[in-house]
C-alpha cells in the first residue's frame, strides 16, 4: 500500500515509519520538486483508507508546494485494500469495511493525530510548525477533531464531504471540539447526504459561531465522494473546485 520505509519514488513520496501508542504507522510524505521546506498537511483518506487514488491526490496537492503526510489510518489492523468501484455493492466487502472503521475509535484516532502532527512537525522538509489538516469522509471528522485537540500546531482544516461532523446524541462528535479550535475551518458539503444532513449543517454551524471560529461552510451541486477520484460518485467539476479551493485555503493560512 505504500513504498518501504526510507525509499523514495520518481514522484517525491518519502516513506516514513511513525511511532504511536499503538504501534508503528506507514505513511508517505509527498512533497514537491525542488528546495523546500514547504507548509505541512496532514492528509486524511476517506473510509476506503490509503491506496493509489489518495497517494495520487497527496501529490497533486504536494506540487502546489505543500510537505503532504498521508498515514495509513487503520495500521492496527493488517487488511487487504479495497475497491471503492465495487465496494458499496459487495456485502461482505462493505462488512469488512465498517468493521475497521468501527475499530478505529475517535480516541484512537486522537492519540494517533497526535503522533501525526508531531511527526511532520519535525520533518526537515517542513517549513514551520503551524500545520494544516485536510480529510475527505470518515476522515473529515479526523481532521476537526485533531484542530481542535492540537489548537497550537494546527493553523488550518478543511473537510471534503465529511460525514457525522455534527451529530446529535454523540459524545464525540467533531463539533463538540468548537471550543477548543484555533485554526481557520473550511467545510464543503455534498448536497442530499444523510452522512451530512441540514440539521447536521445547522449544528455546526451554530458550534462555530458560538466558539467565535474561523469558519466557512458550502454545500457542493455533488453527492458525497465528489472529491476522490476512484469514488463512482466522483463528480470532475467538484473535484477541480475542491482542488482550486484547497490550494488557496493552505496558502492564505499557512504560508508566512
Amino acid at each position: 500500500m505504500v513504498p518501504q520505509h526510507d525509499t523514495i519514488t520518481p514522484m517525491a513520496r518519502t516513506a516514513v515509519d511513525i511511532e504511536t501508542p499503538d504501534g508503528t504507522c506507514r505513511a508517505t510524505l509527498h512533497t514537491p520538486d525542488g528546495d523546500g521546506p514547504w507548509p505541512g498537511v496532514l492528509y486524511y483518506s476517506d473510509a476506503g483508507g490509503v491506496r493509489e487514488t489518495f497517494a495520487a491526490m497527496a501529490d497533486r496537492l504536494a506540487e502546489q508546494g505543500f510537505a503532504v503526510l498521508l498515514p495509513d489510518i487503520y495500521y492496527r489492523t493488517p487488511y487487504a485494500p479495497f475497491d471503492t468501484s465495487t465496494l458499496f455493492g459487495d456485502p461482505g466487502e462493505f462488512a469488512r469495511l465498517a468493521a475497521l472503521a468501527r475499530a478505529l475509535t475517535p480516541e484512537k484516532s486522537d492519540d494517533d493525530a497526535g503522533s501525526y502532527l508531531a511527526t511532520l512537525a519535525g520533518r526537515p522538509e517542513v517549513a514551520h510548525p503551524a500545520l494544516g489538516t485536510v480529510g475527505y469522509c470518515f476522515g473529515g471528522g479526523m481532521g476537526l477533531r485533531a484542530a481542535g485537540n492540537h489548537p497550537g500546531s494546527v493553523a488550518a482544516t478543511a473537510t471534503f464531504h465529511g460525514g457525522n461532523l455534527a451529530a446529535a446524541d454523540d459524545p464525540t462528535s467533531p463539533h463538540l471540539v468548537a471550543g477548543r479550535i484555533r485554526a481557520a475551518v473550511y467545510v464543503a458539503a455534498a448536497a442530499d447526504d444523510p452522512a451530512f444532513d441540514a440539521d447536521q449543517h445547522r449544528r455546526l454551524r451554530d458550534a462555530f459561531d458560538a466558539a467565535g471560529v474561523r469558519a466557512e461552510i458550502e454545500t457542493y451541486p455533488a453527492a458525497h465522494g465528489f472529491a476522490v477520484p476512484d469514488n463512482p460518485t466522483h463528480d470532475p467539476a467538484a473535484d477541480r473546485r475542491h482542488q482550486e479551493t484547497m490550494t488557496t485555503f493552505l496558502r492564505t493560512h499557512l504560508e508566512p
